[in-house]
This record gives structure tokens, sequence and C-alpha cells, in this order.
């Protein structure tokens, strides 16, 4: 029978099997919604929004003008909001114009990819990845690189990397700190890193970007330092999104910034090239309200102190009852060992008592699965006796 839709559509299903199977599939979709069930299986939010933030649409909803809600680009305010963010968070300078606000991180490397990638031309990723980044580099008929991290430590394996370079190479991906592993990358780690990448890109004849994917830099433990790799690199893009902080996955902003250590006339020739993405790849632009309402938006988060609470609560209490773990330095997640060598047999195990989690295979780490800190209290409360009898029977 013939497919009625597209072979390279099949190639990017084929690439999301794992996902798909459990997002529409019985093991998700059959307990989600049970009377009781701890939910930990998405970086979904299980309390009211963040205090202050349906106010602040409420606020920028009022229309100033007959354009408020017109067609918009990358808003001069919104652009300057993040700049200005950038100085504070970082201490470095952006310039209003290397500011592309976008529909969160995904769209912002799906827009990235657009802008520097040709047919055949081969992106690296790391994994664990992710759920997302094989299937947009196959969408951009691009080949997708997968180099393990290193399986003790979680860091980046730099010897793999610098062996999977080829002279097709044209990006690589890194996602610090990491989904799932949360792992944040060291200074030394990306130094050395940005020496490979300049390496290649020199015997190559052409730059290798790295795109970084910082969606969980704000979201970091144990007051740890977050190097970005956009420091030591200038051939990148610092991809990041609101979605974390603001734990409003549906409201849809984020940016792509050009660092100022990047050569001024590359951001130039590339300026044009990322609007461009922008428009083919969906009008990848955040809507009007989003953009006006950022400068207050940037004020607001939610609360690293308690998210490593819980961090620590179900890290302290998993070890006690056996299971084997490490303590995340950043992101939503907890990364604990199945104990038992099917990770869906034993996310089913849990289901039986109302314990909702992700199978590693979906995050390419089987014989683990994954756990969501944004389950709020009650649910980990209750969850406890589940993950005990699990482990126990």
């Amino acid at each position: 029978m013939t497919l009625p839709f597209s072979n390279h559509i099949q190639s990017v299903l084929d690439a999301s099997m794992p996902l798909f199977r459990f997002a529409t599939g019985p093991l998700y979709n059959d307990n989600v919604s049970k009377p009781g069930v701890s939910d930990f299986a998405f970086g979904n939010p299980h309390d009211m929004p963040v205090a202050g933030f349906a106010e602040t649409l409420q606020k920028w909803s009022v229309p100033q003008n007959k354009d408020w809600y017109a067609y918009k680009r990358s808003e001069p305010e919104a652009q300057q909001a993040v700049v200005e963010s950038l100085r504070a968070w970082r201490d470095v300078e952006f310039e209003p114009n290397d500011i592309f606000l976008t529909t969160g991180a995904f769209a912002a490397l799906t827009v990235a990819l657009g802008a520097l990638v040709d047919a055949g031309d081969e992106v690296i990723f790391n994994s664990p990845p992710w759920f997302f980044y094989e299937q947009m580099i196959l969408a951009h008929h691009a080949k997708p690189v997968r180099v393990r991290v290193n399986a003790h430590s979680f860091d980046l394996d730099l010897e793999a990397l610098d062996s999977a370079i080829t002279k097709n190479t044209r990006a690589i991906i890194v996602n610090s700190p990491n989904n799932p592993t949360g792992k944040i990358y060291s200074e030394q780690t990306l130094r050395a890193l940005a020496e490979i990448l300049a390496k290649h890109s020199a015997r190559n004849g052409r730059e290798i970007y790295l795109l970084s994917d910082e969606a969980y830099s704000r979201i970091i433990y144990d007051a740890r330092a977050f190097p970005s790799p956009t420091t030591f690199y200038p051939y990148s893009f610092l991809i990041y999104t609101y979605g974390k902080t603001l734990l409003a996955p549906g409201q849809r902003i984020g940016y792509i910034a050009l660092p100022p250590n990047m050569p001024r006339e590359t951001r130039a020739a590339l300026n044009p090239a990322i609007f461009m993405s922008q428009l083919v790849n969906g009008y990848a632009f955040p809507n009007a309200l989003l953009q006006h309402a950022l400068g207050d938006l940037e004020k607001l988060s939610i609360d690293i102190e308690h998210l490593q609470y819980k961090r620590d609560w179900l890290v302290r209490e998993l070890s006690a009852m056996g299971y084997e773990l490490h303590s995340p330095e950043g992101t939503f997640y907890l990364l604990p060992r199945s104990p038992i060598a099917d990770d869906w047999a034993f996310a089913e195990k849990l289901a039986a008592h109302n314990v909702l989690v992700m199978p590693g295979e979906v995050v390419e780490m089987p014989g683990y699965f994954r756990i969501s800190l944004t389950a709020n209290d009650a649910m980990i409360e209750r969850a406890l006796a589940g993950f005990k009898a699990a482990i126990h029977v």
C-alpha cells in the first residue's frame, strides 16, 4: 500500500517511535487522568501559575495603539528586555539586532538549523538528548550524528566528539544543563570543546556552529555557576526559552542570541538568514502579547529553592528504598536506574501503584526512568509508597 504521506516524514516518525509510543499509548494515556495518580511524566505544571503571571498578561493585553496585535517580528522592546537580562545575568553586552524572538526554544533550534544546514550536512548531538534533536535535523534533510556522553559522569565525551566530526559537519547541539541527566558542562570541558570545533572548522574551511540549548540555564541547584558554551566559542547560537522559568510551556516565547564575540560581519550575514528561516518555518515569532509583556515576565520565576527541596527529598527517599540515582545539577528531572532491565515493564509496574514516570528508552537511556520535579508536593508524598512497593515486590 502506498503511504498517504511523504517518505521524509516517515523517517522523522521512525526516529520518534519511543516518544510516540509513550505519548499516544496506554502507559501514559490510561494512567494520566486516574484519580490519585502522581504524574512525573512530563515537565508540566501541577500547581497554579507563577504569582504575577496572569496579572502581567492581563496588564499587557490592553491595546495601546492600533498595531498592538498586528503582525509582529522581533519587537524592539522585547529585544531590549533580553539584552538587559543578559547584561544583568551574564555580564555580557549583546546587541539588540542580534536578538531574534521565537516561539520558544523548539522554534529557535528549528530556525537556527534552517539558517545553517543544507541537505547532506551533518549535525552532531549528544545522547541522551532532548526528544526532538534527531527529528529536527532530519526535517532539514541533514544527517543526525549521535555521540554518547560518558556513561559514568554524563560529561561530554570529547574524544568521541572529535572523532565524529567530518568535512560535512555543519553544527553541534549542546544542551547544558542537560535534559535528562541534569549535567552542567564545566568551563574546562567547554574550552576543550571550543578548541576541537575551531580545529575542525579551520581544517574544513568553513565554520562549525555550536547551537547552545540553554533552556534550563536558570534552573540551577546548590548555587552552582553556569558556564555558557557561547563564552568560549564565538560561532555559537544561544538558544533560550522562558517556558521553564515561568513553567508555562503552553505560552511559547524564547530567543536566539548571537554573542558579541562572534565576528560582526558574521552576525550581519546571519541576520537576514535567521529572519527568513523564521518566516519559512511557520512564522516563528512569538505572539504580540508575550512580546509586549516580556520585560515584566523577565522578573518572574518559579521557586528554584523549592525545586531543589523536591530534588533532595526524592533523591533521599528513593536512595533509602534502594534505587540507584544521582543528584542532578540542574533541570526539572531525576534519572533513576530501573531495578529491572526492562524500563517499560518497570514503568508499568509503577503505574499500577499510581506513579506515572517516563521509561528511559524515550530519552535514549534504556534501563532508567525519568521523573519530573514539576510534580507538586502532594503527588510526591503519596507516590513514595508506590515507589517503595514497586522496588520491593
